[in-house]
């Protein structure tokens, strides 16, 4: 597993205020659209490219086509708030959401949704959630995509705790990390800190 801290003054910037307990939801949900953007552009440094020949107002120009299908897979709820920055940039990819809840006694995620078909998996996943505390959700949605046959997964989260990560790093081990920071640690109602809050309740006004 590699973990990659994407360290830029816009990143650094934009996460100040989203972290600001001040900040509304509106401006909330378009902080995590810079960032997730941010964040995607790192993250796709690899996709594979073919050669491809386009007709300019003047004459014909070389460039390059993606060569990947890629699928975007939001954790619920969460999740949804990172979606359309990404296809922004990657317009044909795919979008399957899977769908945990965390189980306060025991802070294990629980799934309730899952809509994969049985075969088809696409090339990369993109897995999309803004925070990575125990891991648990991450690490599920990751075992369910590689029993799916998805050979190459990113996981893109806005902050992540030093114990999701070692905890990720055991049981996704070709898993590629990429997040705007590393926070110090989990509370003992696991969560990061000094991180964010609830971020699926900011993005949604909950």
């Amino acid at each position: 597993m590699s973990t990659t801290v994407v360290d830029h003054p816009l990143v650094r910037h934009h996460l100040t205020d989203l972290r600001n307990v001040a900040t509304a939801s509106a401006a909330f949900r378009h902080l995590t659209r810079n960032l997730t953007s941010l964040l995607a552009f790192e993250a796709t440094k690899e996709l594979t490219e073919v050669r491809k020949t386009v007709q300019t107002p003047l004459c014909e120009a070389s460039g390059f086509a993606l060569d990947q299908r890629v699928a975007l897979v939001p954790i619920l709820r969460a999740g949804l708030g990172m979606v359309d920055p990404v296809l922004d940039l990657i317009p044909t990819a795919e979008v399957r959401h899977l769908g945990f809840y965390r189980n306060e006694e025991t802070a294990q995620p629980v799934e309730y949704y899952n809509k994969l078909p049985l075969e088809n998996p696409p090339d990369v996943a993109l897995v999309l959630d803004p925070m990575l505390a125990t891991g648990g959700s991450a690490i599920a949605a990751c075992r369910t995509l590689q029993k799916w046959g998805v050979a190459n997964l990113i996981l893109l989260s806005i902050l992540a705790a030093p114990e999701g990560i070692a905890a990720i790093e055991g049981e996704i081990p070709g898993l590629k990390l990429f997040v705007c920071a590393v926070d110090e640690n989990l509370n003992e109602h696991k969560y990061i800190v000094p991180g964010l809050g609830d971020a699926g309740d900011r993005i949604f006004k909950t």
